[in-house]
């Protein structure tokens, strides 16, 4: 198992041989599609990302690019685009004029969203990540897990299903429920209780300690 700092700490050091942020991100992203297709079948099903304005949404806009031109992908974004990190940024702009991009900021928006009951959904969590867990999630992100949770379809994470901390395992106000977690580089300490399929992603840190 790996705790956050030891990630950090193992980011930092990549950064010294050149791979940096924005790569680790592609990693994902090219990582996450190639087992998406394989078991989940995600050609045949309408892939739903939820991502938000940190890394982890920068890890679902780089999911977003390596499946938009295999599967129907599209992403519902919850944050405000100047706030994205410099990282997802890039992710972003690599994908707004291919993917379908709905921006949600209030509660209207996500009740204007409706699927197709023939199209089977594989909705991926990119809300968060480890970078929250054991807190108060607030709007528009409670209402986008809620929405995650209440919305019938196969359902994976990046990294850790949001609203978990990922050394602890403590929970926060709202966390979204999947079957499978795609967690980077070694599994989290926070997992080890949270009923799912653990998939561990290699993105390109090196080995494990």
């Amino acid at each position: 198992m790996i705790t956050t700092v030891q990630m950090r700490k193992l980011e930092r050091e990549a950064q010294k041989q050149g791979i940096f942020a924005k790569d680790l991100m592609d990693n994902v992203g090219r990582e996450v599609a190639v087992i998406l297709k394989k078991k989940f079948s995600a050609e045949d099903k309408r892939v739903i990302i939820f991502a938000g304005q940190g890394n982890n949404g920068g890890d679902g806009f780089a999911l977003a690019k390596h499946l938009c031109d295999t599967a129907p992908v599209v992403v519902l974004f919850f944050g405000e685009k100047t706030k994205l990190t410099p990282e997802a940024l890039l992710q972003y702009l690599a994908i707004w004029q291919k993917v379908t991009i709905v921006p949600i900021k209030t509660k209207e928006d996500l009740e204007k969203i409706h699927f197709q009951p023939k199209h089977p959904l594989l909705m991926v969590d990119a809300l968060l990540g480890s970078g929250i867990g054991g807190h108060e999630i607030r709007e528009p992100l409670n209402w986008g897990i809620e929405f995650f949770n209440t919305t019938h379809g196969e359902k994976v994470a990046l990294d850790m299903p949001s609203g978990i901390h990922p050394d602890t395992g403590e929970v926060a106000s709202a966390v979204c429920n999947v079957g499978t977690v795609f967690t980077f580089h070694d599994t989290k300490p926070g997992l080890e209780n949270y009923n799912a399929e653990i998939v561990v992603v290699d993105i390109g840190l090196g080995k494990k300690e």
